[in-house]
């Protein structure tokens, strides 16, 4: 977003708000939102744990809880695996799974891919993942519940399941040019109804509520 700021780049993606980044000057950018990604915390199978509540949830990536058999599961440790302190899915997961509490040190990775094959190879492990890596048939990892929810589209769209951020993409003013024909195209119909969906994204016109820049949740 600063190359975007600054006039070197036409369009900025991110999927956290411009208010976020430090040394950017968000009045001067403006936001179109393409998509939802929805995420949630992807689990070793061997935890024998499909459901957690967010207290619990939250225990587990602080540190408090340390062993499955604590909030349900088998005795097994608990392996943490967490994306890099700059990526946008930590910053959501952080933010509205773990209530920005700190959480512990862990295995730390820059791809969502090694993430999902580390918690798939490691016993007990437990990262977070866009809902576009749980793919139908594939038990590699398990898709955590939270507080009884599972994370659907459905859910999601409702605000029932609170781990969701916009894809947005920025630009320098208004866009203009082909700026703002690739920013048509990606909210065109076409897009909207069929690839973004094929891809695990949603679609903006879907969702019932919304959120600003502090996280807050009204409804449309």
């Amino acid at each position: 977003m600063s190359e975007v700021a600054a006039g070197n780049f036409d369009i900025g993606n991110s999927d956290i708000f411009a208010e976020a980044k430090k040394g950017i000057d968000a009045k001067a950018l403006v936001d179109t939102k393409v998509a939802v990604v929805g995420m949630t915390a992807a689990v070793n199978p061997q935890a024998g744990v499909t459901n957690l509540s967010k207290a619990d949830l939250q225990k587990v990536f602080t540190g408090q809880v340390t062993n499955w058999n604590q909030v349900g599961g088998k005795n097994l440790k608990i392996t943490l695996v967490n994306r890099s302190a700059t990526s946008g899915t930590r910053a959501t997961f952080d933010q509205f799974a773990l209530d920005n509490k700190t959480p512990a040190e862990g295995i730390t990775q820059d791809s969502s891919n090694t993430v999902k094959k580390i918690v798939a190879q490691t016993p007990g492990a437990i990262g977070y993942l866009a809902l576009s890596y749980f793919t139908a048939g594939d038990s590699s990892i398990v898709k955590l519940s939270i507080d009884g929810v599972q994370a659907t589209e459905a859910n999601i769209s409702s605000g029932k399941f609170p781990v969701w951020a916009y894809e947005h993409m920025y630009t320098k003013g208004a866009p203009k040019g082909l700026a703002k024909a690739f920013i048509d195209f990606m909210m065109s119909s076409a897009v909207q109804s069929k690839d973004l969906p094929a891809q695990g994204y949603m679609a903006v016109g879907k969702m019932t509520v919304q959120r600003d820049a502090t996280g807050a949740m009204t409804s449309k």
